[in-house]
């Protein structure tokens, strides 16, 4: 039994699992919306609302730490387009939705975009 584990494994190594949120990350603050694994989703889904929430101060202190997260591009989309639209929202901002199973192995698929 593994005490304390804050967020699930996905069956990577540390280091290959940062990557993966981190590009995640990326893909949804580019382009709005993603479709992925419903436990991918679940795992994205509070790294992204944290980043939002920092964004919201938009000071330079906020960015630099959002920039170590998921890079000085996206950082840019996220302060100035997205952050403003929820300045008036308290959390929230991601939405899950269940999609059909995928085909080949049957995976249970979601896509997760922002409200």
């Amino acid at each position: 039994m593994i005490h304390g584990q804050k967020t699930k494994q996905l069956s990577r190594e540390r280091n290959v699992r940062n990557a993966l949120l981190k590009s995640m990350a990326v893909s949804l603050i580019r382009d709005g919306k993603i479709k992925t694994t419903e436990i991918k989703a679940k795992v994205l889904k509070p790294l992204v609302e944290k980043l939002v929430t920092k964004a919201k101060a938009g000071d330079m202190a906020a960015q630099r730490l959002i920039s170590a997260k998921v890079g000085p591009a996206s950082v840019k989309k996220l302060v100035e387009t997205i952050a403003p639209k929820y300045k008036e929202r308290n959390g929230g901002y991601i939405r899950i939705t269940k999609l059909n199973d995928r085909k080949n192995d049957g995976a249970k698929m979601a896509q997760i975009e922002f409200v």
